[in-house]
C-alpha cells in the first residue's frame, strides 16, 4: 500500500485506536500528549483526527456528549500493512549486524 499516511502524528493516532479499539477524543489526546511527552494544540489535534476520518481511516460517533473514534477496516489494514513494513525494515538491519 503506497503512501499509506505521510503524516506520523495521523500513523500514532491509527495506532493507538488501533491498541483500544475505541477512545473518546480527549482520551485519545492525552494518550498521544503522553507518548510524546508534550502538549498538543487542540485545533490542530482535531484536525488530524478530520483529515483521518475525511479519508476513511477512522470513524467517528457521537456518544452522548462525547465524539468516539475507532479505526475502519481500511485504518485496521493501514496500520498493519505499515507495521509489516516496518518490521520488514528492522528485520533487514538485524541481518546486516
Amino acid at each position: 500500500m503506497s503512501r499509506w499516511l505521510q503524516s506520523g502524528r495521523r500513523r500514532d493516532l491509527c495506532a493507538l485506536l488501533y491498541g483500544a479499539g475505541t477512545l473518546r477524543g480527549q482520551k485519545l489526546k492525552t494518550a498521544l500528549e503522553r507518548h510524546y511527552g508534550t502538549r498538543l494544540d487542540p485545533q490542530s489535534f482535531y484536525g488530524s483526527l478530520d483529515a483521518l476520518v475525511n479519508r476513511g481511516l477512522i470513524a467517528c460517533e457521537t456518544e452522548g456528549i462525547h465524539d468516539v473514534y475507532r479505526l475502519t477496516d481500511a485504518g485496521v489494514d493501514g496500520v498493519e500493512t505499515h507495521y509489516a513494513w516496518l518490521t520488514d525494515r528492522l528485520d533487514e538491519r538485524n541481518t546486516d549486524d
